[in-house]
């Protein structure tokens, strides 16, 4: 690093003068804004590995389960693979005649009319036209005056009023982005969105939107609020104009620029969904979203199974979600600090159904996300004492995956309440044995027989024969799947859905086991994990499934019992 930055690095400025007309920093968020998931454009564009179209789909569709009304859902002249799956949207009507999506283009006409023929047959569109606006760019990446610019942005506008007039089945709106607003000079954006305002025509029943992204986070996000604030002001036919922002977080500060952002004026937010995007990320809209709720804001947004959204998204962007993420990580509700346990667990003890919510330390009710407050029993190392993940790995070569660490420590802290006393490493296995390996009923595994092969031909599925004791009866059942587990779970003929599976190796040679670990959600009931140990992999999941169910079966009995003796 240069022991003086100055020399290389300027701060920016977004106005010649002082912004002393400023107003934003007294106002408050009252109600949410309009919510843009940009996920299946900007965030796809920016994985190592893009979405397959099983995988776009399946993000589309949560994204639709979560409550998006807009969707960007691809650049379509930039790849056949982004038409195609825009054009199966419409074409295998998988688009409710709520939700609007939105295909974004440059501004050239060929590509204009591509996309165009992406998207016509929807039932609701929106064309989103971009091009840069700021002085880097028009010098370095383009060489192009003020003047082309702005005729560049126009130009295009025209062309995408003339190609969507063609398909006037599709109730079409346009978006326009003077590109890196963020370092633009404000009174060249305005002017250019004044010039595209004017091609468009909108009216304050059919809006043009205006997004003014922070492509590139160049300063404080007070400064970029005042940018919004001052395009506020400024455009004309605002009445006509939905305002929206696309922050990104160069800076890490993309949440307070949207927030401010929000404050100063704008109508409507583009991010993603716990921030992926192109270098940095874009805004975070669960956090936003979340940030709203806590205080007292619905954001009209669904995330009350804030771990179904995770996962999702976790196995279409081939990314993990960071496990102290705000809300949704696997650790934001567990404390390891003694005292930080000691007032959770006080507040949770006096805080009362119905009312306003005030427990130490979480701003956030976790049962409104399908969470709970778990704290995975960590033992201070000056104690001489390790933590029960590691007794576990360490003597008995069981590796638990994070959230069945967090659901087992519900066992130990029984345990340890009840008798004040130590848990011993001995004490941890026979406790997690009894808990998750020795149970055997209602449900237990006798024999099975699989036809089917990971080599079979595509389409090809598995066929299972089980013989299986259910309450001291045999029982034989058959199943079919795309694999030994979804063939053994239609096998069941039970309400469960396999929500994360992890296995190892326990041991070398000879001797060596197979250890799996499935978490599972029986019904609408919260997810639970399983446990199954076997030479064998196949059948250590099939233990490891039915483990999960039994749990379950004897939760549900117990449930049934106490509401019997109320």
């Amino acid at each position: 690093m240069l022991s003086k930055p100055s020399d290389k690095y300027r701060p920016f400025v977004a106005f010649d003068r002082d912004y002393a007309e400023r107003t934003w920093p007294s106002k408050r968020i009252t109600h949410p804004p309009i919510w843009m998931s940009t996920d299946l454009r900007d965030g796809n564009q920016s994985l190592i590995e893009p979405m397959s179209v099983e995988r776009k789909l399946r993000f589309f569709e949560q994204l639709i389960k979560i409550g998006f009304k807009e969707i960007e859902v691809g650049f379509p002249s930039a790849s056949q693979t982004d038409f195609d799956f825009v054009r199966k949207l419409v074409d295998e009507k998988r688009i409710p005649d709520d939700v609007t999506i939105i295909v974004l283009t440059q501004s050239r006409e060929d590509l204009i009319q591509r996309t165009v023929e992406a998207a016509a047959g929807a039932h609701k569109a929106i064309v989103h036209l971009y091009n840069a606006c700021a002085p880097a760019f028009r010098k370095i990446v383009f060489n192009m005056s003020k003047d082309e610019v702005r005729d560049l942005a126009v130009g295009g506008t025209r062309m995408v009023k003339h190609h969507t007039s063609q398909h006037p089945e599709t109730s079409w709106r346009y978006e326009y982005s003077p590109e890196v607003f963020s370092t633009t000079e404000p009174e060249f954006a305005l002017q250019v969105c004044n010039a595209v305002c004017e091609a468009w025509g909108p009216t304050p029943q059919s809006k043009i939107i205006f997004n003014l992204p922070a492509t590139i986070e160049a300063t404080t996000p007070n400064l970029y609020a005042d940018q919004i604030e001052w395009m506020h002001n400024n455009l004309k036919q605002r009445d006509s104009i939905v305002l929206s922002v696309h922050p990104h977080n160069d800076r890490g500060t993309a949440v307070a620029a949207a927030e401010f952002a929000v404050m100063a004026g704008a109508d409507r937010v583009e991010g993603c969904l716990f921030g992926n995007g192109e270098r940095t990320g874009n805004v975070d809209l669960v956090t936003l979203a979340l940030n709203l709720y806590t205080q007292g804001i619905h954001p009209g947004l669904d995330f009350s199974d804030i771990d179904e959204v995770r996962r999702c998204v976790e196995y279409c962007n081939q990314l993990p979600v960071h496990p102290r993420h705000p809300y949704a990580g696997d650790l934001v509700f567990t404390a390891f600090s003694g005292s930080h346990q000691d007032a959770i667990k006080k507040g949770f003890a006096q805080q009362q159904p119905d009312t306003l919510w005030e427990v130490p330390y979480l701003p956030i009710d976790p049962a409104d996300l399908g969470r709970s407050y778990d704290a995975v029993i960590r033992v201070n190392s000056q104690s001489g004492k390790g933590g029960v993940s590691y007794l576990l790995e360490q003597e008995h070569g069981l590796v638990l995956p994070r959230r069945l660490q967090i659901e087992f420590s519900r066992a130990i802290q029984r345990v340890s309440d009840e008798t004040g006393a130590e848990v011993t490493s001995d004490a941890v296995h026979k406790l997690f044995s009894t808990e998750y390996l020795e149970l055997a009923a209602p449900w237990k595994l006798v024999r099975h027989r699989i036809t089917g092969t990971p080599e079979a031909k595509s389409g090809e599925q598995f066929s299972i024969e089980v013989e299986l004791q259910h309450e001291g009866e045999t029982r034989h059942l058959t199943g079919q799947g795309d694999g030994a587990i979804s063939a053994f779970v239609d096998a069941l003929d039970l309400d469960v859905r396999i929500m994360d599976y992890h296995e190892h190796a326990i041991g070398t040679g000879t001797e060596t086991k197979a250890a799996c670990y499935v978490e599972v959600r029986v019904g609408d009931s919260p997810t639970g994990f399983g446990v199954g140990i076997n030479a064998d992999i196949v059948t250590a999941s099939f233990q490891a499934i039915l483990s999960a169910v039994n749990r379950h079966a004897v939760a549900h009995s117990a449930q049934k019992a106490q509401a019997a003796t109320i």
